[in-house]
């Protein structure tokens, strides 16, 4: 079974995450969803609420036979989560050129650590290539419409939180 490492904080997650998870089932037999604690970014959403976030958007998605997907809290390093999970790659998503910058000096560091554990960069379909997840919180923070933007339990929790 080939599993990979989808990480993020996910805060929250958007239909360009949920895009690349699914199209990530067409590549892997496992595809695990790490969501980074990262005190560091001061998250709106608790660990707890992303995790449940995740997990209620991804429930919906029709994936593939035999495919299995799964939101797990990330905690430490990346590379030792990938081979706490037995994982043979890192997901990392690009939306522009200037994600690369900073993917490319992760990807670096990760393979120096774990050479045995490869990045593969994929980019999101056209129509999510614009979505981040702090676009979404400003955007609903200021009254927005976030409908094309997350999933339906996604925009609730942010309904919530942001009035």
């Amino acid at each position: 079974m080939t599993t990979v490492i989808y990480p993020g904080t996910f805060d929250p997650i958007t239909n360009g995450h949920t895009d690349l998870v699914k199209r990530a089932t067409t590549l892997f037999d496992k595809v695990i969803l790490a969501i980074a604690v990262n005190p560091a970014k001061s998250p709106v959403f608790s660990i707890e609420k992303r995790l449940e976030m995740a997990n209620t958007a991804l429930s919906s998605i029709d994936f593939p036979s035999q495919k299995s997907v799964q939101v797990c809290e990330l905690e430490g390093l990346l590379v030792n989560f990938a081979k706490d999970h037995q994982a043979k790659a890192i997901l990392r998503g690009l939306r522009a050129v200037s994600d690369f910058d900073y993917e490319f000096q992760l990807a670096g560091m990760n393979r120096k650590l774990a050479p045995d554990i490869e990045t593969l960069f994929v980019t999101p379909s056209e129509k999510y290539a614009y979505i981040s997840s702090s676009l979404v919180r400003e955007i609903a923070a200021l009254g927005g419409d976030v409908t094309d933007f997350v999933p339906e339990n996604v925009k609730a929790e942010l309904l919530r939180i942001m009035s």
